[in-house]
């Protein structure tokens, strides 16, 4: 296949940056969309250039650190998988592909697709976590956990915070991400305990990082890579709208 690519490449942070051309030669149809970019970069470093700077790690979806927008969709049109599970027989031969990072001002950019994702990382910091000593392992069924409780649970835990639908979002909002992190520990007993100090904690982290209000648009959902429901963003809004009232109270 032989493919053209519109990148965004930036140098630095405060670069203005812009979009560049390359030639995508002689692609095999088997090849993820990192390994594309990966036969691109080594013509580009023979040729003397600089590479294109990309996140990734695990290439298995599950990492959440290919954060690409491939022709203006995160992870790209195809539903439920992640940029590193993209392969290239879904483009067609003569393709002009257009390469961005996920865009937001919670989500700087470091260089050229590569963004600061931290702020996810103090969202999770401000109360994503159990600090209540839960004593020593016990038998798997000693603690009684609701069918329906436990199955949304486990679907929220599969977020893996790549930020997808920050970048769908057309007000950058956070709250899959925040009611995926919340409602995996909220629902379940050993979570119980400091529900209201996580969910406050959490929301109030969100708003200080600058992520945008959401307005139901459902992009996020849309975008998910894990195909989260946004069932979680109205449990979190329940949740915080209770436990702000406790607090107003106390």
């Amino acid at each position: 296949m032989n493919l053209t690519l519109k990148v965004w490449r930036q140098e630095s942070p405060n670069d203005k940056g812009n979009i560049e051309t390359y030639e995508a030669k002689d692609i095999p149809a088997e090849a993820s969309f990192l390994e594309m970019l990966d036969i691109v970069n080594e013509e580009i470093i023979v040729a003397g250039g600089d590479p294109i700077h990309f996140d990734h790690d695990c290439r298995e979806g599950i990492c959440g650190a290919c954060s690409l927008t491939i022709n203006g969709v995160p992870h790209s049109k195809e539903n439920g998988i992640t940029t590193c599970q993209v392969h290239m027989r879904k483009f067609r031969d003569g393709d002009t592909i257009w390469i961005e990072p996920f865009r937001a001002r919670a989500f700087p950019i470091v260089k050229d697709l590569v963004t600061d994702r931290a702020s996810f990382d103090r969202i999770i910091a401000s109360g994503g976590y159990i600090s209540v000593r839960t004593g020593s392992a016990v038998d798997a069924n000693s603690l009684p956990v609701n069918f329906e409780d436990a199955s949304e649970s486990f679907n929220a835990a599969a977020c893996i915070g790549c930020g997808a639908c920050v970048a769908a979002c057309k007000n950058a909002s956070a709250m899959l991400f925040v009611g995926a992190k919340a409602a995996h520990l909220n629902l379940l007993p050993q979570g119980e305990p400091e529900k209201d100090k996580r969910v406050l904690g959490m929301v109030r982290q969100m708003d200080a990082e600058g992520f945008g209000n959401c307005t139901n648009q459902y992009e996020c959902e849309a975008v998910c890579p894990k195909e989260i429901s946004t069932d979680v963003i109205a449990k979190l809004n329940r949740d915080y709208a209770t436990a702000a009232t406790r607090e107003a109270v106390e």
